[in-house]
Parts: C-alpha cells; sequence; structure tokens
C-alpha cells in the first residue's frame, strides 16, 4: 500500500532571516526535474495551517529559488509556515508497467518557523519535504523484469543523495526520513531493494 514519504530537517537556529540561507542551503540539493525546472508555487501561511494564506504565487515557467525567497522576505515570522511547491524526474511506469519514462514527480519544501502551530517543527522538522506517495521508490506492484530493477535502484539514488546532500551541506542538526505508516521505510526500501538485486 502507497505511503506518504517525507524527510525532516531540523536546525539549531530557524529564526527570522535565518530561514531563508537554510532553505536555500536545501534547495540548492535538489536536482529540480529538467522538464519542469524552478519553484512553481509559494504560499505563505500564518500562524497555523488552520489560517487562511498571506500570500499564495503561482509561476509558469518556474522560477528561481533565490527569486521565490525574495518574495517570501519581506513576510518572515517565526509562527510562519513557507510552502514551495517544485518537481523532480523520476522513473515511472506506464499502465501496463512495461514501459518506463522520466516524469516531473512533485516535491513540496515546507519551512516551518519556530513558533509555527504550536511548535509543529519539532515532531515535522524546520524543513520538512512531502515527496508524495513512495509507489516511485519501491513499485510493488510491478513485475520486476531487469529494467524496472534498474529504474526502481535509480529512483532510490536519487532519493538517498539527495537526503544525504541535504544534511551533509545544509549544516541541518538533525535528518529524518520518514513514513505515515508504522513500517520502517528503511526496512521496506532494503526489502524491496533485495528483490531487485
Amino acid at each position: 500500500m502507497p505511503d506518504p514519504l517525507y524527510l525532516s530537517l531540523w536546525f539549531t537556529d530557524f529564526s527570522g532571516p535565518a530561514m531563508l540561507p537554510h532553505a536555500l542551503a536545501v534547495l540548492a540539493q535538489f536536482p529540480f526535474s529538467s522538464q519542469r525546472p524552478g519553484i512553481a508555487y509559494l504560499a505563505v501561511q500564518p500562524v497555523s495551517w488552520n489560517e487562511p494564506t498571506v500570500l499564495e504565487r503561482r509561476f509558469s515557467p518556474g522560477i528561481a529559488p533565490e527569486e521565490a525567497m525574495t518574495l517570501a522576505a519581506d513576510l518572515i515570522h517565526d509562527d510562519y509556515a513557507y510552502v514551495l511547491d517544485t518537481y523532480w524526474d523520476l522513473w515511472m511506469p506506464d499502465e501496463s508497467g512495461r514501459q518506463w519514462q522520466r516524469a516531473p514527480s512533485l516535491v513540496k519544501f515546507i519551512l516551518q518557523g519556530d513558533e509555527f502551530d504550536d511548535g509543529a517543527q519539532e515532531q515535522t522538522g524546520h524543513i520538512q519535504v512531502d515527496f508524495g506517495l513512495d509507489s516511485p521508490f519501491l513499485q510493488e506492484n510491478v513485475e520486476l523484469t531487469d529494467e524496472a530493477q534498474m529504474k526502481v535502484r535509480e529512483n532510490v539514488a536519487k532519493l538517498v543523495e539527495f537526503t544525504m546532500k541535504a544534511e551533509k551541506n545544509t549544516r541541518a542538526t538533525g535528518r529524518l526520513l520518514w513514513s505515515e505508516s508504522e513500517e520502517n521505510l528503511a526496512q521496506k526500501l532494503i526489502a524491496r531493494l533485495q528483490k531487485v538485486q
């Protein structure tokens, strides 16, 4: 059963203007889609997820991360969250499961100030990366042909590489790759990769 997949990152200082360099450092590690590059959407959320947004902008084509951060800079507050939609290219099978193609897949970056939503960042991270469902990395419903094995491996390698770079190159003090189910994500990935080898 597909499960939402997240990466949470924590930083020692994520208050006020310090949010912007951390966000840009994480975005600099991200392998943007060649088909849909840049930031496609920006939203600024005050106080909690129950409040209406104070800014929403869509961009087609996408804009550079620096441009998105400049738009958000005047609205930086410790009790705000910032949502950035972007894409990366993952291998996806067609309906038959036999033909594969690289397709843009939505990834949301959620920046949460220390005081946003009663300190939600303590659980979900100062920067939470929402990869969508874990199916591109597991492909549990696809027959594991040689080609399928290669594509699954490439998707997982991209996920692992970004996760490692996001921690190593950004001064993050904590990192957690997790899913919503009770199942251990690392065990699911290892089990699937063992079937792929």
